[in-house]
């Protein structure tokens, strides 16, 4: 009887364990569920629809039975965007997929999860008016500016090898994208790389001429990324975020006058120059296949310019999971 008692004292012990436990990982899932998502973006029209939800609160409405607060930051390029996120102060941004990728590969715990936007014609070789550079076989030997560690860097190495050429072959003179046009046409280069919003600009005005764009060379990608850990914890608010950009992509879409006029603020250009250089952008938060091929080209670029020691497992990096589940694309 007294064996049969003490039996009966160790399971119900057993039990209060097991709901104390489920209580405390309850407990546990409930404190690191996020209150808030801190997003960063980047004043380009590449961002348009980031940019769109902000202004719309796309994203706000999203979230807004979960009671998530959202955390809006501006960075004017890349790698302060990196320092912030090594630094555990964001949670969701927007980057190109050279920046991306080497982020990736210097230890940061990133994910990427849906693509901001795409456009070959959004970036281009651009010389002189009346200059004597032809094709790319003329570069050799020239000044050719770029942003280093850029996209746009990536887009020169691949126009250098269709004239047999690598980017030893040329004197590299790094520059901001917004510097590049005024170097080309003072002649203080002889060539230049340039992307939107500078490129349209720019060729506009006259004071460059467009060589060669991305068109079958480069798909020049920026991809929306997360931390591993906000991701990993938070798969609704990223899944609601893919929703948020999408809406805002189709906004554009049917819209492009009254987007341009919305967005007039955030990225400073004419309307009418705003409104006409979406249409240069595929928005869409999709990844396809050929977009992870591409990926895989840049992480050994990367490697081979000396930009990243470590191998990036590009298809482990990309997660299309949220975009599943968000029913995005269905």
């Amino acid at each position: 009887m007294k064996k049969k008692f003490i039996m009966i004292v160790s399971i119900i012990s057993l039990l209060i364990i097991g709901l104390v436990g489920c209580s405390s990982r309850t407990e546990t899932a409930q404190q690191t569920a996020a209150t808030k998502v801190r997003v960063a973006t980047q004043p380009g029209v590449y961002s348009a629809p980031v940019l769109l939800a902000k202004v719309n609160g796309y994203l706000e409405e999203e979230l807004k039975d979960k009671q998530v607060q959202v955390v809006w930051t501006s960075f004017p390029s890349g790698p302060p965007m990196n320092e912030a996120f090594a630094a555990g102060e964001e949670d969701i941004g927007l980057i190109g997929d050279v920046p991306l990728l080497i982020a990736k590969a210097s230890g940061q715990k990133t994910v990427a999860f849906a693509k901001t936007s795409s456009g070959e014609k959004t970036v281009a070789l651009t010389v002189p008016p009346g200059s004597a550079i032809k094709n790319p076989a003329d570069l050799k030997g020239k000044k050719v500016a770029f942003v280093k560690g850029s996209y746009g860097h990536h887009f020169l190495s691949l126009i250098l090898t269709k004239g047999g050429l690598t980017l030893n072959d040329i004197q590299q003179v790094n520059l901001p994208n917004a510097d590049v046009a005024n170097a080309v046409t003072s002649h203080q280069v002889d060539a230049g790389i340039i992307w939107e919003p500078s490129l349209t600009s720019s060729v506009k005005n006259g004071s460059v001429n467009k060589l060669i764009d991305g068109t079958g060379i480069k798909s020049n990608n920026v991809f929306y990324f997360a931390t591993e850990s906000f991701a990993k914890g938070n798969p609704e608010i990223l899944e609601a975020f893919i929703r948020a950009v999408d809406q805002a992509n189709k906004f554009i879409a049917q819209n492009p006058q009254k987007a341009a006029e919305l967005l007039q603020k955030e990225l400073a250009l004419p309307v009418e120059d705003l409104a006409a250089l979406f249409s240069q952008y595929n928005y869409s938060p999709l990844i396809q296949d050929s977009d992870i091929t591409e990926l895989k080209q840049v992480e050994e670029f990367n490697r081979a310019q000396g930009f990243s020691t470590e191998t990036v497992d590009v298809d482990a990096f990309i997660d299309k999971t949220f975009l599943k589940n968000s029913g995005v694309g269905k």
